[in-house]
């Protein structure tokens, strides 16, 4: 639990004094809330009027703000960054003392305004008023501008809001903290002819002449800042109905078409969100706004009633939109809608509890997912997704899911794979602990306990221990409060009268301190013989055992819904390679992952992966192929720059995913499942990157001759760009030039990064200081060369860091630079990275920083430590 007060690190940021905060809260739940503002003002109501002026990239504005003045004070603080103000007025809202005007101070360094005024304000209610003007960014922070190509009238340029974590600020002077919950009434003065966009509907509509038009938008329900949305351009939207709520998207016009499987999908979204919840969706309506370009931070936004998405997660351009693409489409809208509770109607009371908003959509988008389009399979996906988050629970840097968040870059950086993954795999965990009646019971208590309010985790673990019927906030606090990953070993297999006993003991998984002391969690595990029936048992005090039925080999973590690693003994480890093919799915890729992870830490031979791998039938669930695949890629990044050893291991891989690929083929059969279509384009990736000559001039053959279906559009393109010679890739840059679609034409540039060829990578990195690709695109050019030349990415964007700073949204440049550096394998790069982080960032913010420097020295280990392992069996096997 948080403290009333903020740190004295956070004092120092919005430039105040402890005094600041002598007032009370305005009850006694507000003492949990971390603030960076003093706490004697609050407000309850904006309203709202933009002037954007898109051509000059600014925008006037006004506000008068309802406030309740909790205890007398001479000056009220609010957020606000790149404002100046004018007439600013404070009136109370009954009576008639008057205040004359105030002294303005803005502190830039703390985002804030101080209004000092020349004698204390009583308590009571008022309404302060001010004019201002602001600016509209070209990277997805406060009111921004996009400009994007059409197909027949020219380029064009839309404007939208993106405000989490903490830029509501650029666009309205604020009590930008989650806490501060108020409602909100926006107008906006815009070209006549464009569409203007709101969390809520349009209440009027006031012809101005001249070519401009007011629209007054309804007044919202009580909300976050973070949550507001204001956008206008040239759009059209479609609509559809779901229990009694209208649908919408907007795109740039004439492309509606591409959003109707969105559109589709958000009615039946809904209705199952309506009655997961038990609370119905309670605005009038919820749209989801298309926009071209991107970030390098986020792909959409949960607004409340006005969900802001990319065009890449949101459109399925027929002829280029894969069916992975329509998937994550899917999950994407699916993982908004769901923040339209938990985090728009239910919100964190303050960044440390990010979880609660992110981790749930996550889990909740996944359920829908596989409840909706069972076709799909994505059922399996749970253990990838798992994986994420143990590849960055693993290292020293990690953090737990509910962190301490003191700076707004903090906040920024907590958007990360703990927060959404690991959030996502506990929840899985903790609802298979007690039941999903249970667990559903208890989601629906807490939201309607919280409805319109904020909230700390222990809010839902009450709720969910009364629904369950036992203390499962002891198991959430173990899993949330601290960082890490259990490690379940299982010491010894008894059989006896046909049940086997199990003897399990609890240590702690890492990838960088071998030696460290293992923290203790309670673990519930679930376990059963191959083909038997499970078992389950909660594992408390570091050990304990477990009876199953049956005296097969034995899977601990069955069904994978577990959050820990499970380490065999070795002749545990056989048996179980013996019997791979007999495993459930699910748990074929579960004990893959946990045997890929556990020797590449060293705790078992690195060689034992390939051993699963040479026994994995042609017939194993594409998702299998897809982890083996993948598994072949980073082994061969690690033996970049040793060609002859790489070689051996390219012989191999190839060998062993040929016969898969020539399964699968290039072209798609009749009534093949969605995984297979996914599978395919994964292998020709794979095949590709390992260098495999046939793959490659078959992907150089189809590009040339133009016989490239929608579904394998990409992953051809990325193979020919790949292996491109300069004249492949100058007419690659030509068609990316030439394209009018911006979806298209943003993964057409991507491309022009991907070239092994470091002379054609470096005319990438030229290219994104040009900015020929578009504003939101150049970050990403960077990115893209960074993946198969860091030292050279991160390099180049260290020497043109001024202007590379405008390319990268301002939330993220903390995290933008360390993930350059993060793929190498050279320990001097090290180095290059820390002075970096010295120079460049707070000391308060250097996570991803240190991440990064963790993760070169874990891949510099797998390549001296683990890598002999592996040549020992190629040269056995091979």
């Amino acid at each position: 639990m948080r403290t009333p007060l903020v740190t004295a690190i956070a004092f120092a940021l919005a430039g105040l004094t402890t005094a600041a905060f002598a007032a009370p809260a305005a009850d006694a739940s507000e003492q949990l809330a971390t603030t960076q503002l003093p706490r004697g003002v609050r407000p309850t109501h904006y309203d709202v009027s933009v002037v954007p002026h898109a051509d000059k990239l600014v925008f006037d504005g006004k506000v008068t703000i309802a406030v309740d003045v909790l205890d007398s004070t001479p000056s009220i603080t609010l957020n606000a960054e790149d404002m100046t103000f004018a007439n600013v007025t404070l009136m109370p809202t009954t009576g008639k003392a008057k205040f004359a005007a105030p002294k303005v101070a803005i502190d830039a360094e703390a985002q804030t305004v101080t209004f000092i005024f020349d004698h204390a304000i009583p308590a009571g209610s008022y309404r302060l008023a001010m004019d201002y003007t602001g600016k509209i960014g070209t990277q997805a922070n406060g009111l921004f501008a996009i400009d994007y190509d059409t197909k027949s009238d020219g380029k064009k340029r839309a404007l939208y809001t993106q405000f989490e974590n903490s830029d509501a600020r650029r666009f309205i002077p604020s009590w930008d903290e989650p806490a501060y919950k108020a409602t909100f009434t926006v107008d906006a003065t815009v070209p006549a002819a464009d569409m203007a966009v709101n969390n809520m509907p349009v209440a009027s509509s006031k012809d101005l002449g001249n070519g401009l038009k007011k629209v007054t938008f309804a007044q919202t329900p009580k909300m976050s800042t973070y949550l507001l949305f204001f956008g206008v351009g040239e759009f059209d939207r479609a609509t559809t109905m779901s229990d009694g709520v209208e649908i919408g998207v907007i795109t740039q016009k004439g492309l509606t078409s591409q959003a109707k499987f969105t559109l589709d999908s958000g009615r039946d979204v809904l209705k199952e969100y309506n009655a997961y919840f038990g609370v119905p969706y309670p605005l009038p309506k919820l749209d989801n706004i298309a926009s071209p370009g991107q970030s390098q931070f986020f792909a959409a936004m949960e607004n409340w009633g006005a969900i802001y998405t990319f065009e890449y997660a949101l459109l399925l351009d027929p002829s280029i939109s894969t069916q992975a693409d329509k998937q994550e489409v899917f999950n994407t809208a699916a993982h908004e809608m769901a923040h339209q509770w938990f985090g728009d109607l239910v919100t964190m009371r303050w960044w440390d509890d990010l979880w609660l908003n992110e981790g749930f959509a996550s889990w909740l988008a996944s359920r829908t997912t596989e409840r909706l389009h069972p076709e799909w399979h994505t059922n399996l996906e749970a253990v990838s997704i798992r994986e994420q988050a143990m590849t960055r629970d693993a290292v020293a840097t990690t953090h737990p899911v509910v962190q301490k968040i003191d700076t707004v870059e903090q906040a920024s950086q907590a958007f990360d794979e703990i927060t959404y993954s690991k959030g996502e795999s506990v929840i899985r965990m903790l609802e298979a602990y007690v039941g999903p009646d249970a667990w559903q019971k208890g989601v629906q208590a807490y939201i309607k306990a919280h409805a319109y309010s904020n909230t700390v985790s222990n809010d839902l673990w009450k709720e969910i221990d009364a629904a369950a019927g036992k203390p499962v906030s002891t198991i959430a606090h173990d899993f949330t409060l601290q960082p890490g990953i259990p490690l379940v070993r299982v010491d010894s297999v008894t059989c006896t009268n046909g049940s086997t006993t199990l003897k399990l003991s609890q240590g702690e998984f890492t990838r960088d301190r071998p030696d460290k002391k293992a923290l203790a969690w309670h673990v519930p595990v679930i376990a059963k013989t191959v083909g038997g029936a499970a078992s389950t048992t909660l594992l408390e005090n570091g050990s304990g055992t477990l009876t199953v039925a049956g005296c097969a080999p034995v899977v601990v973590n069955a069904g994978q819904t577990g959050y820990f690693r499970t380490l065999y003994q070795p002749a545990q480890v056989k048996a179980l390679t013996g019997t791979f093919a007999k495993l459930e799915p699910i748990d074929q890729l579960g004990v893959f992952a946990d045997v890929w992870a556990l020797g590449m830490g060293g705790l078992e031979p690195a060689s034992d992966v390939l051993d699963l791998i040479k026994v994995a039938p042609l017939d194993a669930p594409p998702q299998l192929w897809d982890s083996i695949a993948s598994d072949f890629t980073a082994l061969d990044a690690y033996y970049q720059g040793d060609a002859k050893r790489q070689a051996v291991l390219r012989k191999y891989a190839i060998a062993r995913l040929a016969p898969k690929f020539a399964q699968v083929g290039w072209d798609a059969k009749p009534g093949e499942e969605a995984p297979v279509a996914i599978l395919r384009s994964s292998l020709i990736s794979s095949l590709s990157n390992l260098g495999d000559a046939k793959v490659i001039a078959e992907a150089r053959h189809r590009y040339e001759s133009n016989q490239m279906p929608a579904e394998l559009r990409k992953v051809i393109l990325a193979a020919v760009a790949a292996h491109a010679d300069a004249a492949t890739w100058d007419k690659m840059h030509e068609a990316a030039k030439a394209e009018k679609s911006p979806l298209v034409k943003d993964r057409l540039y991507a491309l022009l990064a991907q070239t092994e060829d470091e002379a054609l990578a470096k005319r990438a990195l030229d290219l994104s200081l040009t900015g020929e690709a578009g504003e939101t695109n150049s970050a990403a050019l960077i990115s893209g060369v960074s993946r198969r030349h860091p030292e050279l990415a991160f390099d180049f964007a260290v020497a043109h860091k001024d202007k590379v700073d405008g390319f990268v949204d301002s939330t993220s440049s903390s995290r933008y630079y360390p993930r350059l550096a993060m793929g190498s394998l050279e320990l001097s790069t090290i180095d290059k990275l820390q002075a970096f982080a010295e120079k460049n960032i707070a000391p308060t913010s250097r996570r991803d920083a240190e991440t990064a420097v963790a993760t070169i020295r874990y891949r510099n280990m797998v390549r001296t430590q683990r890598l002999p392992a592996v040549d020992a069996w190629l040269k056995k096997n091979g």
